[in-house]
Parts: C-alpha cells; structure tokens; sequence
C-alpha cells in the first residue's frame, strides 16, 4: 500500500520535473557580482531550469541538515537510553548467575 501511495506521488512529481525542464531551456545570465550589473566578474550563461532545480536541491540539503541538527537531542536520549537498558540487561543476567537454579521457583513464587 505504501509502496502504490509513493508512486502516486513520485511520477506526477517526476514528470512535472521533466516537463518543466523541457520547456525551460532558455539560458539566463547569473550573476554573483552585487556591485557591476554591466560587465559583472562572475557571470554564467545557465539554463533556467537548471538555475531553478540548483535551487530546491540547496533547499532539500539546507533543510535536511536544520532538521538534522533539530533532532539532536532526540538522539542524544536514544543513545543515554539504549546504554541504561544494555547496563539493566547486563545487571539482570548477572543476578540471575548469581542466584542458583534450585531457588528460583522460590523466588519467583513457583513462576519463571
């Protein structure tokens, strides 16, 4: 089911990428030159639709890593979180060593 949901949304993005980029194709000039608009220093001549996918890429990247960053902390407990039950489960196997196999019906009340 996830699989059909993923495609309902994947192919129609996909071709409007496609469909896009067909029909943009015209080159623009981009600039990184704030200071000359006549005769900047750093100029290319790009398709518009590259100029374009260049930018939603940056902003899948720029926001995949704020979002990263956000869930640190998520992380951070998880980590905290799973060494605590390691040294519990460590604990545990331990006691029960240490205790002999003829008292642990009487420990447990006659259950295991």
């Amino acid at each position: 089911m996830k699989s059909i949901l993923k495609l309902l949304v994947l192919v129609p993005v996909a071709l409007a990428i496609v469909l896009f980029s067909v029909a943009n194709r015209a080159p623009v000039r981009v600039s990184f030159d704030p200071f000359s608009r006549d005769a900047p220093v750093f100029a290319y001549n790009i398709p518009l639709f590259a100029v374009v996918l260049a930018a939603i890429a940056a902003g899948v990247l720029i926001g995949g890593f704020a979002a990263w960053l956000a869930q640190g902390k998520h992380r951070k407990a998880a980590r905290r979180n799973r060494r605590e039950a390691e040294t519990l489960r460590s604990e545990a196997q331990s006691l029960r060593s240490a205790v002999p196999d003829s008292a642990l019906p009487a420990l447990t009340g006659g259950r295991l």
